[in-house]
């Protein structure tokens, strides 16, 4: 599944289980980061720089290369960022209606303009920093997505031996595949759709058994 948007810094609070800089060095760190957002929204990974970064920062162009690098480095910490928020996945009261709440976040960042999203993702596989992070950021999403499954394990939905890793990524998949790969419009019913096709599955049967 796809987190939120990467946000601004400063609209983010800090996850208490990752130590952030503080003072200058954060306000330098969210400046640049937000500069990042908003030049790959507005021209993609090939019209992203050093140079127009810290220019759009208002910072040193030596502070942006000492610190990240490379634009690789600028991206790996973009995406290390939007993993440093409190988000937690729905919690409706139902599988269902927690894989549909789940899509409907999906669907909204991969159509946000701009599209920064759906930019940083492309750039993964670009650059292989950025791509190293946004593995780190996934695996993240997902544990934290496990809940969802856990919740409709002690409610009774579903089996214990539901893989709640297979459900998750059968559950989203059509979002990715509609969005990203054939480029359709994006449909107000496919989130729903999609979440009660992995529910019903699911309560079935479809992904217990062998890994589970």
């Amino acid at each position: 599944m796809t987190p939120p948007a990467p946000q601004p810094e400063d609209a983010r609070p800090a996850s208490p289980t990752r130590r952030r800089p503080g003072g200058r060095t954060a306000r330098i760190r969210a400046q640049v980061l937000d500069a990042v957002r908003a030049e790959l929204g507005e021209h993609g990974y090939d019209g992203l720089t050093m140079d127009t970064v810290a220019a759009r920062a208002g910072v040193h162009r030596a502070t942006v290369y000492r610190r990240w690098g490379d634009v690789g480095g600028l991206l790996a910490d973009v995406l290390d960022a939007a993993g440093e928020d409190d988000w937690q996945p729905p919690d409706t009261g139902s599988l269902e209606g927690d894989l549909t709440a789940l899509n409907d976040e999906i669907q909204a960042a991969l159509t946000a303009q701009p599209p920064i999203m759906t930019a940083l993702i492309a750039a993964a596989f670009r650059s292989e920093k950025a791509d190293r992070a946004q593995q780190r950021l996934w695996e993240d999403r997902y544990t934290r997505c496990e809940i969802i499954v856990s919740r409709a394990i002690q409610r009774g939905e579903l089996s214990p031996r539901t893989d709640a890793r297979r459900l998750l990524v059968a559950a989203t998949a059509p979002l990715y595949h509609q969005l990203l790969l054939l480029r359709t419009p994006p449909d107000p019913h496919l989130p729903e759709h999609a979440a009660r096709t992995a529910a019903l599955a699911a309560s079935a049967g479809a992904f217990t058994g062998r890994g589970a």
